[in-house]
């Protein structure tokens, strides 16, 4: 009965470790995609330093609550101009996860002091999902010592009943 509880408990731990994997996955590939959009700022932040060497227009969806596009609209930055739009996948990426970016002329247009503001949160938010992925590490190793540990006293416990039983059967 000992056995039968340590293997249960062997399996809820691995059960939980399986399931930090999952979220550890999830965070590195949210890590990825912001480390994208990381570079993407760090580059249009150099494009509006260098002045836009051709028109650039970028088309943005409004979003409902559920996710769902319910509209679009443009913006274009005229060739020359020390200034660029952001992104329209940059634009979601921040406003879902609540970063700063800076808002001037209620538009998505930066110049290369106004994309500081959406460098500095993206890198934040990258430090924060790298911190999260090592907390999660630490609590898989931990589950998996659990694991390592209920599964080693099964184990022993039914190596131990075995042992009693055939010494009942010898008679000893």
């Amino acid at each position: 009965m000992f056995a039968k509880l340590q293997l249960e408990l062997a399996e809820t731990a691995k059960t939980q470790a399986m399931n930090k994997m999952d979220a550890i996955a999830k965070a590195q590939e949210e890590q990825k995609l912001v480390s994208q959009l990381l570079n993407e700022a760090r580059q249009s932040k150099a494009d509006a330093k260098n002045k836009n060497s051709k028109d650039i227009t970028t088309t943005y969806y409004t979003y409902d609550k559920d996710g769902k596009v319910t509209g679009s609209y443009t913006e274009t930055a005229p060739k020359g101009k020390d200034y660029n739009p952001m992104s329209n996948e940059m634009v979601k990426y921040m406003d879902e996860h609540g970063l700063a970016y800076d808002k001037t002329g209620n538009d998505h247009m930066h110049t290369a002091d106004e994309w500081d503001v959406a460098i500095t949160a993206l890198e934040g938010r990258l430090e924060e999902l790298g911190s999260n992925t090592q907390q999660e590490m630490v609590y898989v190793q931990d589950y998996m010592g659990q694991y390592n540990s209920y599964l080693q006293g099964a184990n022993t416990q039914i190596a131990n009943s075995n042992q009693t039983l055939t010494s009942l059967a010898r008679g000893q």
